[in-house]
């Protein structure tokens, strides 16, 4: 058995002790209760009294005794639901010191489904009853007992369809006391997966990587980052360690940034494993998540594949966590509790005393810097797979080969596609901009539709006909009259959204077959599925799209990628701006020539000459990587020195103004701590609420954590004031 599954029996509270229990609420910290007539374990989970209502914790310990006995009060009952674990409870304490999130937000995130702490009820099934009553007989009614006699018991429903009978029969039979009625328990949700169907052929290179993460199985923690180019297959190393995992009885966490595109995923799991995987995410329906839960929390679901939120799910014998293309940004929680699922995992690994694995095509400059410092080992996989070559890439200068007036695609890209339709292949346009266009004004007077709540452009959707805000979602039909000079159809769409490319590529080739792939139409699994098998099945020859087209899709038909505005995210002043670039141009670029065919990329761009859009036509990634770093170390900023963001909102913008002054002259100096700040948010008003921020940026050896609550305390925080600090910030807004 793993690490994980071999804890120490948890301490033992009797009636009549102080306890603390952790309430899943952002409090200060657990509370002091007393055992009532039943003992409980550390780990189980127990109904309190809090004030006037009856709330569920967890029973974290040894009370505190800072309060008198004969306040407390007693335990209401211990709930039936498995103990949550000493290592997932030191996780929850990690999370919340490390993020200086309360812990029972924290604990809020484990118990996320509540209603699977219940137990779980078992399926009504009928059999024939010991003592038969006096029946008046019907060929239906003899029909049914006959069946009932020699099959073991089944629900009502299955019952009335073997004896070819209806419901209201056997229904009948039930209150006659002919059948009785008897609670089976519920068949397994998820089924072991089968080792013994035969994996993938390797190549050297993969099987050197697979065999070095098998040996790290069951060998304590360590952490180790599959570094492959795009379509090298990544996917099928880390398999192996999954199958090695199982065999010693461990289970499995796979995360991915966007599960609701892991169509193709969950197909190559399934042929290699022969069963579907414990799938979590936001769009499971409330059964599903609780029997889910339930079924990780017992050891059922072996292998878990999910968002950033299925890492706080209560695995007994976690064995190995995978972190798939972890160089992304969707790994960042940015509300509630701000935390990194990449770096949570590392830890979650260390205190289970596991093997952590990390892939990416483009890792990450904070993965990279532990590969160089020997905190994580490296495994290279250079070459695509079965022989497939990197696309051709080609930068498109916009200032010599600009589009005509009004469109967006360059002649050079257009011929492109030209080809491509006329070889019979299937070809991308890719801009990561939801929506028809990001800005519309008045011709008159040029006012700018703006969001009331936000500091945010209102976007044109014009498949849906309204103008939304991407923020909090308010939206508006397009005004007959502009609001402020009264001018009426005076609005123009100013600049491209991916419908509107959309409407460009369909003048250019009306016979071609095209799909518009965003968030917008693409909710959700069994939608992001439908579209990997019309683009599979070629009933798609032009796929135009934001970011989720960049997720790690195969399509072996696919030749040509057309990057609509490569220099979108370059500016803006975000550390990580050239960085994320790379990356997600990289990701895009890898969707073609991925089998036998081989594969172009177009950039579209007006700085041909950047330092991203030469390493990516170069194909320098390394070199890149290193300029990067050197810029990061010359301005002691992350991986290189430590940053923490802290955030002021209110809705009344002279008490927040007023705090943030107090806060700014109580802030902390010396020993290399840097505070710059206060200073309006990019996003100066989102929902309602006007926003201010900090950051404070101090040397690796600073423990920031301290810093910041010492600074706090020093300033109380007004009523309607919130502060929420972001230890290690990924976004700027």
């Amino acid at each position: 058995m793993l690490a994980e599954s071999s804890t120490s029996t948890p301490p033992f509270f009797s009636p009549g002790h102080r306890i603390a229990v952790l309430l899943p609420l952002p409090l200060a910290g657990a509370y002091d209760y007393l055992v009532g007539d039943h003992g409980v374990v550390a780990g189980d989970f127990v109904a309190v009294p809090l004030g006037h209502r009856e709330v569920v914790g967890v029973v974290w310990g040894a009370g505190a005794g800072d309060v008198p006995a004969a306040k407390l009060r007693p335990v209401v009952r211990r709930l039936e639901a498995r103990p949550l674990s000493e290592v997932t409870r030191a996780f929850v304490d990690w999370v919340a010191a490390y993020t200086m999130a309360p812990a029972g937000a924290v604990l809020k995130m484990a118990m996320s489904v509540p209603a699977a702490l219940e137990p779980a009820p078992g399926l009504t099934a009928v059999r024939r009853a010991d003592v038969s009553p006096v029946l008046k007989e019907t060929p239906a009614r003899r029909k049914v007992l006959e069946v009932v006699g020699w099959l073991p018991p089944l629900s009502p429903a299955d019952l009335a369809r073997e004896a070819g009978v209806g419901a209201a029969v056997v229904k009948g039979l039930m209150e006659a006391g002919a059948l009785e009625t008897v609670e089976l328990p519920r068949p397994p949700l998820f089924q072991p997966p089968d080792l013994t169907l035969p994996a993938a052929v390797l190549s050297p290179d993969q099987r050197r990587a697979a065999d070095a993460l098998v040996a790290a199985v069951g060998g304590g923690f360590s952490v180790a980052l599959i570094d492959g180019v795009t379509g090298s297959g990544k996917t099928e190393v880390y398999f192996e360690a999954i199958a090695a995992t199982l065999a010693k009885g461990g289970q499995v966490l796979v995360l991915l940034p966007e599960i609701a595109l892991s169509a193709q995923w969950l197909e190559r799991f399934t042929r290699r494993f022969g069963v579907k995987p414990a799938e979590w995410h936001s769009e499971l329906t409330d059964a599903r998540r609780r029997d889910t839960w339930r079924a990780v929390a017992h050891g059922e679901a072996r292998v878990v594949v999910g968002a950033r939120s299925a890492l706080f799910l209560p695995y007994p014998e976690l064995g190995l966590i995978v972190v798939d293309e972890e160089h992304d940004g969707a790994f960042k929680q940015e509300e509630g509790v701000s935390y990194h699922a990449r770096d949570m995992a590392v830890v979650r690994g260390r205190l289970g005393g596991f093997p952590v694995v990390l892939a990416s095509a483009t890792p990450s400059l904070e993965t990279m810097a532990n590969v160089q410092g020997g905190r994580y080992g490296l495994l290279h996989l250079p070459d695509r797979h079965a022989g497939a070559v990197m696309p051709e890439m080609n930068p498109v200068d916009l200032r010599r080969h600009p589009p005509p007036r009004g469109r967006w695609l360059s002649p050079v890209l257009v011929q492109a596609l030209e080809e491509t339709f006329a070889a019979g292949e299937q070809a991308m346009l890719y801009l990561n901009r939801r929506g028809y266009a990001p800005l519309t004004l008045c011709r008159t007077c040029g006012h700018r539709l703006q969001c009331p709540h936000c500091t945010a452009w209102l976007v044109e959707h014009r498949s849906a006909g309204r103008l939304i805000c991407h923020h909090c979602g308010y939206f508006i039909r397009l005004p007959k009259k502009c609001p402020q000079c009264e001018a009426e159809d005076s609005f123009a769409a100013c600049g491209p959204g991916v419908e509107r490319v959309a409407e460009e590529a369909a003048l250019l080739f009306p016979q071609a077959r095209m799909a518009v792939m965003t968030s917008d139409t693409c909710a959700g699994p069994h939608a992001a599925a439908e579209f990997v098998r019309r683009v599979a099945a070629h009933e798609i020859d032009l796929l135009v799209g934001t970011q989720i087209v960049a997720k790690g899709y195969h399509f072996p038909m696919l030749t040509v990628v057309g990057v609509v505005d490569a220099d979108l995210g370059l500016e803006g002043g975000d550390l990580r701006a050239g960085e994320r670039t790379h990356q997600l141009l990289s990701q895009v670029s890898g969707r073609a020539g991925r089998a036998e065919r081989p594969g172009r990329v177009f950039l579209q761009t007006y700085q041909p000459d950047h330092p991203v859009m030469r390493a990516l036509c170069s194909g320098q990634r390394d070199g890149f990587i290193a300029r990067e770093a050197e810029m990061r170390r010359d301005a002691g900023m992350p991986p290189y020195g430590r940053l923490a963001a802290l955030i002021l909102s209110a809705p009344d913008m002279g008490l927040l103004d007023g705090f943030a002054t107090r806060l700014s002259r109580a802030a902390p100096h010396g020993g290399g701590v840097e505070v710059l700040g206060p200073a309006p948010a990019p996003m100066a008003l989102l929902r309602g609420k006007h926003r201010r921020r900090f950051l404070v940026k101090a040397p690796r050896g600073v423990n920031l954590q301290t810093t910041l609550r010492d600074w706090l305390v020093r300033v109380e925080v007004p009523r309607g004031v919130r502060v929420q600090v972001d230890i290690d910030p990924y976004s700027f807004f």
